[in-house]
């Protein structure tokens, strides 16, 4: 299979290095909210930053983008197992929320690396990030910023993904195996051209601690909602037009191996959702950049510009003017993602 590179589609701007592996993108693997959704969420968080530092951001906003995946390719390009147990939490095999430890080495010290490893640490890891992006704006280290940035904004679309918190992550346990990629990445795919990714003012988080759990409780509350939803559709609508299918009555399948839902039983399945997909995305925009926006307030408000020429920013200016202009309107540039459906 030839591997593509992922393009924006916008006007030249400077450009930035990009990781090579990015150019591991398009390969065969599950992306949790998949390509779509993930640069999404990283692009829209550039914008929603206040102006001390969306100026920095913007200049490497395709980066930041693009680098939103990069956690899945380690996961499963890179096969990092390492990498696996910090997209997800099995909250109800930890107990109380209230009883769980703070930190990550009192985590590790009342769980085994097995527990762990098979339960998830995202929310553990979420606050390590935050600690580290905190301590790069203090140094003014500018390729760990938007390394870390960028990488942040991924895991806290991750928390928004109600099955990320959930044992029964893809269905499985209540045969509905394939809800995941269904909900996070087709469903986005279909219908986010609609979406509206201005989630409003940036906010200071004074305990952070305490928003990363908020966020894991929200999205967990939303999983028997979706799952009941699925199964609810599925007692009622036509069982040969559930899925695609090709024109001998095989079911399609996804680069993924995934059973392809059809058009119509996805739209009604949006529809009975209530816009929870768009409101997850929009959170986790929100939070993506109130984040940045708290690492870079408690490193003592660096001054982000003084990374890059006056030449490239002034150069940007215009470009960064027309997208927040389009942004505050609801809707994005066009970012040319390749379909994964």
């Amino acid at each position: 299979m030839k591997l593509q590179m992922k393009k924006i589609i916008a006007k030249p701007k400077a450009k930035v290095l990009i990781s090579a592996l990015c150019l591991l993108a398009i390969a065969p693997l599950l992306l949790s909210w998949g390509v779509f959704g993930h640069e999404r969420i990283n692009h829209a968080a550039v914008l929603s930053l206040p102006a001390p530092m969306q100026s920095f951001f913007y200049n490497h906003i395709d980066y930041v983008t693009q680098e939103s995946t990069v956690p899945d390719l380690r996961k499963y390009t890179l096969s990092d197992k390492v990498e696996y147990p910090r997209h997800y939490v099995d909250i109800e095999n930890f107990g109380a929320i209230d009883s769980l430890p703070q930190t990550m080495e009192a985590l590790k010290a009342k769980y085994d690396e097995k527990f762990l490893s098979d339960n998830g640490i995202l929310p553990w890891y979420l606050k390590e990030l935050m600690d580290k992006l905190t301590k790069s704006f203090k140094e003014k280290r500018k390729t760990e910023i938007l390394f870390l940035a960028a990488d942040m904004g991924h895991y806290i679309g991750d928390a928004h993904m109600p099955l990320h918190t959930s044992v029964n992550h893809d269905g499985q346990l209540t045969d509905q195996k394939g809800i995941h990629a269904f909900w996070e990445a087709h469903l986005p795919e279909l219908f986010g051209k609609d979406y509206t990714y201005h989630p409003g003012e940036v906010k200071y988080i004074a305990d952070v601690q305490k928003e990363i759990w908020s966020i894991i409780r929200s999205s967990h509350q939303l999983v028997d909602t979706l799952l009941l939803a699925d199964k609810r559709l599925k007692e009622t609508f036509p069982a040969d037009r559930i899925y695609k299918t090709d024109s001998t009555g095989k079911v399609l399948k996804s680069k993924f191996k995934q059973d392809v839902h059809s058009d119509e039983y996805a739209r009604q399945y949006h529809s009975l959702l209530k816009g929870m997909v768009e409101r997850q995305m929009s959170g986790a925009i929100a939070a993506t950049a109130s984040f940045w926006y708290t690492a870079w307030v408690n490193a003592g408000k660096p001054d982000l510009n003084s990374l890059d020429t006056p030449q490239l920013t002034k150069r940007n200016a215009p470009l960064l003017h027309e997208e927040v202009k389009l942004w505050k309107s609801g809707k994005l540039i066009e970012i040319k993602s390749e379909t994964e459906f």
